[in-house]
């Protein structure tokens, strides 16, 4: 299980020019773990040779479209339930402390609620508790992954893997909550700074209410509070 994590990790994150060379070789990683399904092998066997096959140049301009430019499909995890509001701010600061109760060290510049990062944590974790916590996550993956299939990216393929892992099915009611929210043009620029404006009034308590369970996400990662779960050594990877 850690291996594909990794995989799924790179895969999510910007594209460089090593990720994009490194085709052959994620390629023999995925092949070589046994605790991967022929169904998700394909799935992110399929996003590794897109990836291997674009221009470098072309890559980037895809991923800032997508991830960047549109912020219903921001691979920040809080953007999706708590917006610009405080809570996200709280909900940052209990994640982090969630990854350095367990010795997992992040960059001062990186976000921990960034889904790549998020993944590659995953990684170091035991089964259970990487199930626990994408079980957690489930209904912004599961809408995330909704909003790229409706777009055609290839780009689900690696948050179908993720929903497999979780062995679970995602809240439909949050999933819905988080998907009736309207779509944003990445080309509108005019339309993405009002949107910006808007949150910047609307900034306060509040936003994290509804049923896409942010409070309740919230909570669950307070989880860092209580003794740091070890992970399975000995167990599945």
């Amino acid at each position: 299980m850690a291996n594909v994590l990794k995989i799924v990790s790179l895969l999510l994150s910007y594209p460089t020019r090593d990720l994009l060379n490194a085709g052959s070789e994620l390629r023999d990683a995925l092949d070589a773990d046994t605790m991967t399904g022929p169904r998700e092998k394909a799935w992110l066997g399929a996003l590794i040779d897109d990836l291997a096959g674009h221009d470098l140049y072309d890559a980037e301009e895809r991923y800032v479209l997508l991830f960047d430019r549109t912020r219903t499909l921001s691979l920040h995890l809080f953007e999706h339930v708590h917006g610009e509001s405080r809570d996200r701010g709280q909900a940052m600061v209990d994640l982090a402390s969630m990854y350095e109760a367990q010795g997992f060290e992040i960059d001062a510049r990186e976000l921990p609620d960034y889904l790549p990062l998020f993944v590659e944590y995953l990684s170091t974790q035991s089964a259970e508790e990487v199930r626990n916590l994408l079980g957690q996550t489930l209904h912004i993956i599961a809408a995330l992954r909704a909003r790229l299939q409706k777009r055609g990216s290839i780009y689900a393929n690696a948050l179908l893997v993720l929903e497999s892992i979780a062995g679970v099915e995602a809240d439909a009611n949050a999933v819905e909550e988080i998907l009736n929210l309207p779509e944003d043009d990445p080309a509108d620029l005019k339309a993405l700074d009002a949107i910006w404006d808007e949150e910047a009034v609307t900034f306060g308590g509040g936003a994290g209410n509804g049923a896409c369970g942010p409070d309740r996400l919230r909570t669950q990662l307070r989880a860092a509070k209580r003794p740091a779960p070890q992970p399975d050594v000995g167990g599945e990877h």
